[in-house]
């Protein structure tokens, strides 16, 4: 089995080692295309106003001057010599649950991945302040071939994406993995923060902070919530099929 590993962190990052460990429980043909410098919130976005670089830091091992979306397009347009039967995308540091996933760098790899009709899995560590003095990645690491073995022959349809997050406890305190769907924060997330350069002229800095949201049973937050790695499989169609024949009666033909 071929294996393209990503992330939206860096291609230094410490989660994208531990996404190679667990790869390589699986495989020994491990290729690496990732972002050259931290992405975080690059989305689903491609870089079209400047040239990418693309840099080999060793055998099957490359970064890109540009957001996860392009490392994916490189890693399979440039980079390799043939298609790949997995993307892996992560070990990201901090969640991508409910609607985070819509600025997530490394789901949106994913996304990109399953667009090529490739099986395309998103991993992430969730984090919290009582989590940070501890091995940050030690419940992924303990976890994630778990997580991943049942997953490489489960039937997907086309353009779907799987979704892994890892709970902030200690891998022995973890309850176990459940298949969830996709929750929703209760409301809009991070602050504006302004303030001058050197020259005097105003900038704009956006932050993030904690959110509440209602636990909605089923949910990946729940899942968190309780100890549990949420799996999520996360579909392309953005179409709401529920509304379409009231949408398509508006405009008659």
């Amino acid at each position: 089995m071929r294996i393209l590993l990503t992330n939206d962190d860096g291609i230094h990052a410490p989660g994208l080692s531990v996404m190679e460990e667990i790869a390589r429980q699986f495989s020994d043909d491990i290729w690496v295309c990732a972002p050259s410098e931290e992405q975080s919130g690059a989305g689903h976005s491609l870089t079209l106003n400047k040239p990418v670089r693309l840099q080999k830091h060793g055998e099957r091992r490359f970064s890109v001057t540009g957001t996860p979306t392009d490392s994916v397009t490189l890693g399979l347009r440039t980079v390799m010599d043939g298609a790949p039967d997995l993307i892996l995308s992560g070990v990201n540091h901090g969640a991508n649950l409910a609607d985070d996933i819509t600025y997530s760098g490394t789901v949106s790899a994913a996304i990109e991945g399953a667009l090529a009709g490739i099986r395309s899995i998103a991993f992430s560590q969730v984090s919290n302040r009582e989590w940070q003095g501890n091995d940050s990645f030690a419940t992924a690491r303990a976890w994630g071939a778990k997580v991943l073995a049942p997953l490489l022959d489960t039937p997907l349809p086309l353009r779907t994406l799987i979704n892994v997050n890892f709970p902030p406890l200690a891998p022995e305190r973890v309850k176990g993995i459940r298949g969830v769907r996709q929750g929703f924060h209760d409301y809009s997330r991070g602050s504006v923060v302004e303030g001058r350069d050197p020259r005097g002229q105003k900038y704009y800095w956006f932050g993030l902070e904690a959110i509440e949201h209602t636990l909605d049973h089923g949910t990946d937050l729940e899942a968190i919530d309780e100890g549990y790695v949420s799996v999520t499989p996360l579909q392309l169609d953005l179409t709401h099929h529920a509304s379409l024949a009231n949408i398509a009666g508006r405009f008659p033909t």
